[in-house]
């Protein structure tokens, strides 16, 4: 069964599937486009270096961001045919860590829900029941286009609440690569490796580090976002080479002496805070702080059926008029 609303032109459909059938998906966010690897930019000496707080900033920040798709819409339109578009939500904000005091507080916590439609046809929709919707469109009629759209919204959003935090006295921790060309003091976090940037002995050196210790650092320099990254292991668990293995990132525009005194407080950090496999899913990755940031921002995003429901309500009830080109 599916809701409809009725139009002489326009049919829009909401799906009675689970929304998310089909579509758990790795979102390719163009961070692994074509790039050459310099790992000669700290050293050429490939050995692990073992991780340090001397001199480590009072606070440090965790940004992240956590998305859903709460229901999938087809447009039946007479000229174009079936047009896919989802509703979805992403929620934003950050978790600030004060370390000599030993508590946390979440700042920045922001909602967005989302009404996008493909072959650049938007529905004039402002609100759904109580929720503020923003309509937006993409071109094609690639339906993974549309979860990309959702993708490249919640990225923006943790952007730039990670470059307002950044400050002195602070490192910001931001999940996901950090598409920054500013000399922004920001550190990309990547739990999910796409792309292996190192071969040779340089490759082969993740496989024996230890939890504390990274590598040196290398030069990505891609034409849209160079940056100086490295590997660090957060815990020493059972399994393959790279288990409880992550990448971190700076932009190149910090330079090389900056980047490796935030490379080495990664390391002499990040694994104090690292998460216990039989508490998540995703540890040692999924560090506990972004875990709890996690949790309250699916809680400001509310509840999905709920939101669906709305939604099912103002398709039925013909509050959803309107389909023009979209921007």
């Amino acid at each position: 069964m599916t809701d409809t609303q009725s139009d002489p032109f326009h049919r829009l459909y909401v799906e009675s599937w689970a929304p998310e059938y089909g579509a758990s998906m790795e979102v390719d966010d163009g961070s692994a486009a074509a790039a050459s690897v310099d790992p000669a930019v700290e050293t050429s000496d490939w050995r692990p270096i073992e991780g340090a707080r001397t001199d480590a900033p009072r606070e440090m920040v965790f940004v992240d961001g956590v998305r859903r798709i709460e229901a999938r819409l087809t447009l039946d339109d007479p000229l174009e045919g079936p047009v896919p578009g989802i509703m979805g939500a992403y929620g934003v904000g950050a978790v600030i860590w004060k370390r000599a005091a030993r508590r946390s507080d979440f700042t920045g916590l922001t909602v967005e829900r989302l009404v996008v439609m493909a072959k650049g046809l938007a529905v004039d929709v402002h609100r759904i029941g109580a929720l503020p919707v923003t309509a937006e469109s993409v071109p094609g009629d690639d339906a993974s286009a549309l979860v990309s759209h959702l993708q490249q919204r919640m990225r923006a959003a943790e952007g730039a609440l990670a470059s307002a935090l950044a400050g002195p006295g602070r490192l910001v921790i931001a999940d996901g690569p950090f598409h920054e060309v500013r000399a922004q003091p920001v550190v990309g976090y990547v739990k999910t490796h796409r792309t292996r940037y190192l071969d040779g002995e340089s490759g082969a050196l993740i496989g024996r580090l230890r939890a504390g210790s990274r590598t040196p650092l290398f030069l990505i320099d891609s034409e849209r976002y160079p940056r100086y990254a490295w590997y660090l292991r957060l815990a020493d668990l059972p399994g393959h080479s790279w288990t409880g293995v992550v990448r971190c990132e700076v932009s190149a525009a910090l330079g090389v002496e900056a980047a490796v005194q935030m490379a080495d407080w990664t390391a002499g950090l990040l694994p104090g805070l690292s998460s216990a496999p039989h508490i998540d899913r995703r540890a040692p990755q999924n560090l506990v702080p972004i875990a709890a940031l996690e949790r309250e921002l699916r809680k400001c995003m509310g509840d999905q059926g709920l939101a669906a429901r709305a939604l099912r309500s103002a398709v039925r009830n013909r509050r959803l008029a309107g389909i023009g080109g979209g921007g």
